[in-house]
């Protein structure tokens, strides 16, 4: 099938993305560092329970999330001064290129017998110090190669991938880590980080295809418009409490996400194939809302959002309930799918109301700021488990992110009538 009949067969919103050569060849090798992320999704938190001490798995396993993520806000803030005067596609190289190596070394360290817990802490952090820079410079580039009326679609097509990556990466791992270990997995994932590193230095080079919209966003970042663009997000207030609410969002997350595969070992006396078929659910959930994602630019952004933050709490409230693996399996698919349209529509408001030479500084401060989110909720993870149980912490996570999405609610009107108040 030739590829202007494959741009057929897609839904109308996506069919011009195609028509640009930089897109084309970055997106697959997007994929593919998806689909290796997708793996370790499941690899990284068995890996850390094959390797833990007795009694400390989740200790280990808050441990070990956290560091796959928190060391790029710290890199996000020590390494700012040099790092945001290179272009997008040089920061998005540098990050796949870390990642590529450092998570390498955990298979060759598990070969020879020296994958200690610490080392393996060490090397999933190193991995991902310069991830929220990484993370700015791959929007920056999209929103660069793209007119800003394809920006939507283009996040909405990238998330999908994220999220299909999350249906077939853990499925996969869950098959493949009856038959060898995890720590080969999470070589897979350094591999699939060296063909993005590769990829994008093809579409960064010297053609020019893409136009002027690529130079302005691969243009470098000096500093007086790098402190511009932070005073920027800091005088936009609806950016500002669309990151707010993604930070608890992300925050309250994080003890879910240690929850799940304790849940699975402890309460289900289940293996990694059920680990990674929740996750699998999840992304074929998260896929189909994530595409679904391009229709919703007609809507307003704040009754979407709390609705998808609501709306993916009360999926997690039946784990606490005792409801049989069916059931859950079934929230969690769910919870993907509503889940899915969340990080196209707020990566969309960021490009929208951002001049595009800060857009990359300005992303990379958000990034830093979720960055500290998750991995904190992770690392809380642990002693949550030990007072409530696997059970108990998947029903308060829930319990507590409905609470937030009326909390933001309540203060969103009352924001708005003051607003009004002003005019009147």
């Amino acid at each position: 099938m030739t590829a202007p009949q494959t741009t057929r067969l897609l839904p109308q919103a996506y069919r011009p993305l195609f028509a640009h050569p930089g897109f084309r060849r970055l997106l697959p090798a997007l994929a593919a560092s998806d689909l290796g992320d997708g793996m370790s999704v499941v690899a990284v938190a068995w890996l850390a329970i094959e390797i833990a001490p007795p009694g400390r798995s989740g200790m280990l396993l808050g441990a070990a999330l956290a560091a796959y993520a928190l060391p790029g806000a710290a890199g996000a803030l020590l390494f700012g001064r040099w790092l945001r005067r290179l272009p997008a596609a040089r920061l998005l190289a540098a990050d796949s290129r870390i990642r590529a190596v450092l998570l390498g070394c955990v298979p060759l360290a598990w070969a020879f017998d020296l994958l200690h817990p610490v080392l393996y802490v060490a090397l999933l952090a190193g991995s991902s110090v310069l991830h929220a820079w990484g993370n700015a410079g791959k929007y920056s580039l999209l929103a660069g190669l793209l007119p800003a009326e394809q920006r939507l679609a283009a996040n909405a097509l990238v998330s999908s991938s994220t999220s299909a990556s999350i249906v077939i990466g853990p499925a996969l791992a869950g098959f493949l880590a009856a038959a060898v270990s995890p720590a080969w997995l999470i070589g897979l994932d350094a591999l699939s980080f060296a063909v993005l590193a590769v990829q994008v230095g093809r579409v960064r080079g010297p053609s020019g295809e893409a136009g002027q919209a690529d130079q302005a966003a691969a243009a470098p970042v000096d500093a007086d418009r790098s402190a511009a663009g932070l005073h920027l997000l800091r005088n936009q207030p609806e950016l500002l409490g669309v990151l707010a609410l993604t930070w608890f969002f992300n925050f309250l997350y994080g003890p879910a996400e240690v929850a799940l595969p304790l849940h699975v070992t402890d309460d289900l006396h289940a293996g990694a194939g059920l680990l990674g078929l929740y996750w699998a659910l999840f992304g074929a959930g998260a896929v189909l809302g994530g595409l679904a994602a391009g229709a919703l630019r007609r809507f307003p952004l704040w009754p979407v959002t709390l609705t998808i933050v609501a709306g993916w709490g009360l999926a997690l409230v039946p784990f606490g309930l005792g409801a049989p693996a069916a059931v859950t399996l079934a929230c969690f698919t769910l919870g993907g799918l509503i889940y899915g349209p969340f990080t196209a529509l707020s990566y969309t408001l960021f490009q929208d109301r951002t001049p595009a030479a800060w857009l990359t500084t300005v992303l990379a401060a958000r990034s830093a700021a979720l960055l500290t989110a998750g991995p904190v909720g992770t690392a809380l993870g642990g002693p949550l488990i030990a007072l409530m149980g696997p059970r108990g912490v998947l029903a308060a996570s829930g319990a507590a992110t409905v609470v937030l999405a009326l909390v933001a609610a309540v203060m969103r009107v009352r924001t708005g009538r003051r607003a009004a108040s002003r005019l009147a």
